[in-house]
């Protein structure tokens, strides 16, 4: 959560902060955090390559590339051409060529490609003398042989998990922590949003002191690299100065866009075809005229706050929470996006504000038919943790999964950390998602958290405290 610019938290909640303040010291990168393109398991692959018309210097490919070993969430292929042929025109991929030598990436929408299933792009090119077939591919580093990996069945066990009751997760050390320069003096970087695509995470955060809060971006291709990553303020594109804070980051397939949903005190978005390029976002446009007439009849001395978007097959659903026991849903068509969307009425609500805070997450659960939802809490130690919920349908009833401050989906009692422990509030994050689309899937089975914590030592005004980034990586899954 991110409050609006200059606001002071409500006074109990500063009494449950621990006064002393310190100095959080960034630890070192856990080693062994999975990256994208090993994060599955075996990689095994076959490959079909097609040259569907040929004429004077050109030709068109069609490529697919059956995935026979675990599931991948985004994909590399590489090969080798045998006379020289250069690549000119691409589609459904991302190209890079030295040479002869060509890798083939995920275009971010088809990176999730599940064991037993396929994924294809195709390319023109220009060739002289001849257009040999290339000889040899490699998927994610792994020689594409034709033959199913140990691990690969008739019904892929990956992605058909089902959810636990309860949850236990590893904790890596504090991962990325802000950077000031001339122009913006950092406290915390907090909110993550994050998505794997073209090769690279891209993580979208607030960045926040005591005078307000920014967006931040950076990109890395190993969590290793996360915290030497440049980091690029986003007041520096289209989306410009003023309150922005808490993205969420996914790519709008049927428009072919990339959206960041992010508040400033309305709910607002910004659009662009590259998310690699952070200084091409546009400006800021709202979903509402203002605040919904609902939340301001609700929402007593809390904040308008964490705006979040999941679509499904028909429809796209806006998520907000109010800091006073409300959770809103609002919807609109999926052909209308983002335009249209409804009044918000109430999802969920607890006379206890504390339980049912803010920070909210909606995904689809790969292989099911149901949706997990996530709330940010506080605790009786004035500590942050998260429950959670399923349905099966997004504007459904939520049926309690880990909810109670006993049995959390994830809070410093149920997360263990290398040393002592560095955060004791498990606080506003995102899911490792199994794509990068506006259906928000994660799979039961590979379950991370990016999130993020502080020293349990630090106290004091809130926009100030130290808040640093983390993933949770689950640990005992029954999958």
């Amino acid at each position: 959560m991110s409050p609006p610019p200059f606001a002071v938290r409500r006074t109990r909640l500063h009494r449950r902060n621990v006064i002393a303040a310190a100095v959080l010291l960034l630890a070192s990168a856990v080693t062994g955090l999975l990256t994208a393109q090993n994060a599955r398991g075996a990689v095994a692959c076959k490959v079909d390559y097609k040259v569907t018309a040929q004429w004077n210097n050109g030709f068109t490919a069609a490529v697919t590339i059956d995935n026979l070993g675990d599931a991948v969430n985004g994909w590399e292929l590489s090969w080798t051409f045998g006379s020289g042929q250069q690549i000119t025109q691409i589609w459904n991929a991302v190209k890079s060529q030295s040479g002869s030598a060509v890798t083939a990436s995920d275009a971010g929408y088809n990176a999730a490609v599940p064991s037993g299933g396929s994924v294809s792009f195709g390319f023109n090119g220009s060739w002289s003398g001849s257009n040999p077939v290339p000889g040899a591919f490699s998927l994610n580093g792994a020689v594409c042989t034709g033959e199913p990996g140990p691990t690969s069945t008739a019904t892929p066990p990956d992605d058909t998990g089902t959810l636990p009751s309860s949850f236990t997760w590893h904790s890596s050390g504090a991962l990325i922590a802000p950077k000031s320069d001339a122009s913006h003096n950092v406290a915390g970087i907090k909110d993550p949003s994050v998505v794997y695509a073209n090769g690279k995470w891209h993580v979208f955060a607030s960045t926040a002191n005591s005078s307000g809060y920014n967006l931040v971006y950076t990109s890395f291709t190993d969590w290793s690299q996360a915290g030497s990553a440049p980091q690029y303020y986003l007041d520096q594109s289209g989306i410009g100065t003023g309150y922005r804070a808490a993205p969420q980051v996914f790519y709008f397939a049927p428009q072919k866009k990339w959206y960041l949903v992010y508040q400033t005190g309305n709910a607002s978005y910004s659009t662009t075809s590259d998310i690699s390029d952070p200084g091409s976002w546009s400006a800021p446009k709202n979903f509402y005229s203002g605040m919904p007439d609902i939340i301001r009849d609700n929402i007593g001395s809390g904040y308008w706050v964490d705006m979040w978007v999941i679509c499904d097959d028909t429809n796209c659903y806006l998520f907000s929470s109010d800091d006073n026991g409300h959770l809103y849903r609002s919807r609109t068509s999926l052909a209308n996006f983002p335009d249209g969307f409804s009044e918000p009425v109430i999802a969920m609500q607890d006379s206890n504000a504390y339980r049912l805070f803010e920070a909210s997450n909606v995904y689809k659960v790969q292989g099911t038919d149901r949706y997990l939802l996530l709330v940010e809490a506080i605790g009786g130690d004035g500590r942050r943790y998260f429950r959670s919920w399923t349905s099966t349908s997004i504007a459904g009833s939520w049926t309690p999964l880990a909810a109670e401050e006993s049995n959390p989906f994830a809070r410093a009692s149920n997360v263990t950390f290398d040393g002592t422990p560095w955060t004791s509030d498990i606080s506003h994050g995102e899911m490792i998602r199994a794509g990068t689309d506006q259906t928000l899937t994660i799979s039961p089975c590979d379950m991370r958290y990016l999130y993020q914590g502080k020293d349990p030592d630090a106290g004091g005004d809130y926009n100030s405290l130290p808040w640093r980034l983390g993933l949770l990586t689950q640990t005992g899954s029954a999958c």
